[in-house]
C-alpha cells in the first residue's frame, strides 16, 4: 500500500477518538501490553518523561523536547491529535514520522496484530515506540492521550512524571469532578519515579500528595519554587513573551524569551523548569543556554503550532486551540486585553464537550461565524448557533472552518481582530496554519 492507502486502511479498520469521540476510546493497558510484547518491548529500550494534564500537556511536552535538543540529545516526541498530517504525531529532533515507515510497519506488524483488535491510538503507540527504539533517542518525551491510569501510554516507567492544569474535560469519561479527574491524571506517577505538578491546585492538591505517599514518588509543585512574571506588557501582535523566572524567591532566569505567546504559557514553564532540573539530577546535562534556546527556538525545533498562534496583523488574526471551559476562559481573558474595534470569532465545537459552559464564558460584542471542523465528533454549526443564540452570542452560519475564517477576515477592519477556535479540529482545517 502507498502511505495514504495505509492510513485510509487504518482509520477504516480501527476505531479513532479524534473522528468518532467515546466510541474510538478503548481504556486499560491490555491491548497496548500486548502489542509491546509482539514487537518485543522497545518501550524498555530509551528513557523517558511520561506528562498529563488537561490543559497544558501539548505545550510542556514541545517545550521539554525543544531544551533537551538543543541540549545536544537525540529527542523522540509523541503528541496527540494530529493538527495536519498523522506523521506529527511522531518526531524525533523535530522531524515528523517517515511516511514509509508508516507503510512498512503496518505491513510488517498488522497480521500479527488483528487478534489483538487494538484502537487506533493504541496502534499509534505501539508505533511510537519502535519507532523511537529504532532510532536509538536518548531520551522521549510521551504526551498522554486521554487521562492517565488507562492510557495507552502508561506502560512506560518514565524518569519525571509531569502533570499540568487538572480542568473539566472528557467528563464522561474520567469522572464529573476535579478530584475524580485528577485521580485519572495522577494514574502515572509510578514507584519511586519523581512526580512534579505544575500548578498547585487546592481542589485537587491531596490527590496528588495522597498518590506520591502510596508510590514512594517524590512530588513537586512546581510553582512553589518557580515563580514566572512578565518583564514587560507583550504588544498584542507579538508572538514572543519577554520573563523572569525566580526559583525559591532568588533570580533564576531574567530576560527568558518563550515563543509561545498565550498568557497561560506561565502557567506551564514551572512545570517544565522544574522537570528539567530532576533531569539534571538523574545525570542530564542541560546548561542554562540550553533552555534559553529551547524555549525561544521552539517552532524551528519541534515545529509546534496552534497555540495562540497569530496568522497575520492588520488585522490580527490568531487562533488558539483551547477547547474547553478553563481553555477558553484563558482565551478569553487574552482576548479581551487586545485592543480592537470589533472581534470577530470563528467557532466550533465537537459533540462531546460541555458547549453551554463554554459558551457562557465568550463575549457578546462579538460577531461570530460559526463553523464545523471536517471531522465525525464536529457538532454542526447551525446547531452551535442555535446555542450560541440562547446565551446571547450572534452570528452566522458559513459551513466549512475555511468559509467561515474567508468570511471573518472580508469583514474585519485593519484595527479589528479576527479569533479562531473552540476546538483543535477547527484550528486544525486553517488553510494557512
Amino acid at each position: 500500500m502507498t502511505y495514504r492507502e495505509t492510513l485510509d486502511f487504518l482509520y477504516n479498520q480501527l476505531p479513532m477518538f479524534q473522528r468518532v469521540g467515546e466510541a474510538g476510546y478503548k481504556p486499560g493497558l491490555g491491548n497496548t501490553e500486548a502489542l509491546a510484547e509482539l514487537t518485543g518491548h522497545p518501550e524498555r529500550t530509551f528513557p523517558s518523561v511520561h506528562v498529563a494534564g488537561t490543559n497544558g500537556k501539548g505545550s510542556s511536552s514541545n517545550l521539554l523536547a525543544a531544551v533537551l535538543q538543543a541540549a545536544g540529545y537525540t529527542v523522540g516526541l509523541y503528541t496527540s491529535p494530529h493538527l495536519r498530517e498523522f506523521t506529527e504525531r511522531i518526531k524525533v529532533n523535530g522531524e515528523d514520522l517517515k511516511p514509509e515507515y508508516l507503510v512498512d510497519w503496518v505491513a510488517r506488524w498488522w497480521p500479527q496484530f488483528q487478534h489483538v483488535q487494538p484502537s487506533f491510538f493504541e496502534m499509534c503507540v505501539a508505533l511510537c515506540f519502535c519507532y523511537f527504539a529504532e532510532q536509538k533517542v536518548d531520551i522521549a518525551v510521551i504526551e498522554v492521550g486521554l487521562g492517565g491510569r488507562l492510557d495507552s501510554t502508561n506502560i512506560i516507567r518514565p524518569l519525571v512524571s509531569l502533570i499540568t492544569n487538572i480542568s473539566f474535560d472528557h467528563q464522561n469519561l474520567l469522572g464529573d469532578t476535579l478530584p475524580k479527574i485528577a485521580g485519572e491524571k495522577a494514574g502515572i506517577i509510578k514507584s519511586e519515579v519523581p512526580a512534579v505538578i505544575s500548578q498547585t491546585q487546592p481542589q485537587v492538591r491531596s490527590v496528588f500528595e495522597e498518590k506520591a505517599a502510596a508510590m514512594h514518588a517524590p512530588l513537586q509543585f512546581a510553582d512553589q519554587e518557580y515563580h514566572v512574571e512578565p518583564i514587560r506588557p507583550a504588544a498584542p501582535d507579538e508572538d514572543v513573551q519577554h520573563l523572569r523566572v525566580t526559583r525559591q524567591g532568588a533570580p533564576y532566569l531574567d530576560n527568558l524569551e518563550l515563543a509561545l505567546a498565550g498568557d497561560y504559557q506561565r502557567l506551564n514553564l514551572p512545570g517544565v523548569l522544574a522537570t528539567i532540573e530532576a533531569l539534571r539530577q538523574q545525570g542530564y546535562t542541560i546548561p542554562e543556554e540550553a533552555v534559553r534556546t529551547g524555549l525561544r527556538d521552539l517552532r524551528r525545533l519541534t515545529g509546534f503550532r496552534g497555540r495562540w498562534t497569530i496568522l497575520s496583523r492588520q488585522p490580527l488574526v490568531v487562533c488558539d486551540t483551547g477547547h474547553n471551559e478553563a481553555g477558553l476562559r484563558f482565551v478569553t481573558e487574552q482576548l479581551a486585553r487586545l485592543p480592537y474595534q470589533r472581534l470577530h470569532f470563528v467557532l466550533g465545537v465537537v459533540n462531546d464537550k460541555d458547549v453551554t459552559k463554554m459558551l457562557d464564558l465568550l463575549p457578546r460584542d462579538a460577531s461570530y461565524y460559526f463553523c464545523q471542523a471536517s471531522i465525525p465528533r464536529a457538532l454542526p454549526g447551525a446547531e452551535l448557533a442555535e446555542r450560541a443564540a440562547a446565551v446571547g452570542l450572534h452570528g452566522q452560519v458559513y459551513g466549512p472552518v475555511a468559509a467561515a475564517v474567508a468570511a471573518a477576515r472580508a469583514a474585519a477592519g485593519p484595527d479589528d481582530v479576527v479569533f479562531i477556535g473552540g476546538s483543535t479540529f477547527v484550528v486544525a482545517d486553517i488553510e494557512e496554519l
